[in-house]
């Protein structure tokens, strides 16, 4: 304990009260003494307390101050404070917020709401959670700052401990429902999805399927051909609408493939060449003396037979295969782009092939630009050589 200081020089005491008054330290004191009321009276001997030239007076009651006066704090004079330093300790801090505490012991005695078992739940639920500040904290996280929508992340019934009510269960369930600008935007993505798959799969199918199944019917009809005449059950004639009797060859594009009559879907979809044989596209026959032998095969897609004419040269072999013989031609020229309405390059003389007079002739026709049917390519060429197929193949289809 720090010592006393010394008054000052003017006399002036603790509690507003001088030392120079005879009984006026004892009665300040409260014990008489420099010791506590319980201690038994002690006088004490003049200047016992002193350690300066300052002594205290017996006689008198009172102090007299020296240069150096300082009283020594012995353990009775100390005792006779501590009662004062308790009374004029300040009082104690709240600490509620600060940190956590040992809750208050329930009241004995008829303060049964406070004793009940609820009410100690209760309490052991506010400590758990921390202060006042801390569950004021808690319960806004739950019902919002004005007890609006509740946090439907943090207030489901598994962390609260409760059922949902009625109104908090509705809530939660319109504010996990998609709104409508959601709802649209799904549907939308669905449709453009679903129509991506779509056109995704028909273009499979248009330019995969079509061509493996149209090859393998057209292998189909020139295997049939082979077959039937090696077996001799066919003959020359007229043929019906759909009915193969040729086969043509183009050695370099590789083609080998299947010649019907007509040429409609049911023919050139089957991966075949149709010839142009009903109304005013009628064209002549291979065995015909004079005339033009046309026909018509897909560009792309079914098979695509004529897909690569455009890549053939002046002098490249074009060879029809039928029962009796083989018609050897020679490509003698071509016509990029035209109509489809040109139909005079399907006449006996073609326009624009370049001949003059009558002949034996052949005429290609296909679609293009290639995956469009705007425009025709004509390619035509002249026949060279008829050869019985009982002289076996021409030189064309051996080298």
């Amino acid at each position: 304990m720090t010592a006393l200081r010394p008054e000052r020089e003017s006399g002036t005491s603790y509690g507003q009260r001088s030392y120079e008054v005879p009984g006026a330290f004892e009665e300040w004191s409260g014990s008489g003494v420099y010791g506590s009321s319980q201690q038994p009276e002690a006088q004490p001997q003049p200047g016992a307390y002193a350690q300066g030239p300052g002594a205290y007076d017996q006689g008198s009651g009172a102090y007299q101050p020296g240069p150096e006066s300082y009283p020594a704090a012995s353990e009775p004079y100390a005792a006779s404070y501590e009662p004062l330093a308790e009374k004029l300790s300040p009082p104690p801090v709240d600490e509620e917020t600060v940190a956590l505490r040992i809750p208050d012991p329930p009241p004995a005695g008829g303060d049964a709401l406070a004793a009940s078992p609820a009410s100690s739940a209760a309490r052991r639920e506010a400590s758990a959670h921390g202060g006042r500040a801390a569950r004021r904290k808690a319960a806004k996280r739950r019902h919002g700052r004005h007890g609006g929508a509740p946090d439907t992340g943090a207030t489901t019934q598994g962390e609260r401990g409760a059922p949902l009510s009625r109104v908090e269960a509705r809530r939660q369930a319109r504010a996990r429902r998609p709104g409508p600008a959601v709802v649209a935007s799904r549907a939308i993505g669905e449709v453009f999805i679903t129509t991506g798959v779509l056109m995704l799969l028909f273009v499979t199918y248009q330019l995969w399927w079509t061509n493996v199944r149209a090859h393998a019917q057209a292998g189909s009809e020139a295997s049939s051909l082979q077959s039937d005449w090696a077996s001799g059950k066919r003959s020359p004639g007229a043929f019906e609408p759909g009915q193969g009797f040729a086969i043509l060859h183009i050695p370099k594009l590789d083609v080998v493939v299947p010649i019907a009559e007509g040429t409609s879907k049911g023919v050139l979809d089957r991966g075949m060449v149709g010839h142009y044989a009903g109304g005013e596209l009628k064209t002549a026959m291979p065995g015909d003396k004079f005339g033009n032998f046309g026909v018509a095969g897909h560009r792309n897609t079914h098979g695509e037979p004529f897909r690569y004419i455009n890549k053939l040269s002046p002098g490249d072999p074009i060879v029809v295969e039928t029962q009796d013989d083989y018609y050897v031609y020679k490509m003698s020229s071509i016509l990029p782009v035209t109509s489809p309405d040109n139909t005079s390059v399907l006449n006996p003389v073609p326009a624009g092939s370049g001949f003059t007079e009558p002949g034996r002739y052949i005429t290609l026709t296909t679609c293009t630009p290639e995956f469009t049917s705007k425009y025709r390519m004509i390619v035509w060429g002249k026949m060279v050589e008829e050869r019985p197929r009982s002289k076996g193949k021409p030189d064309a289809l051996v080298s």
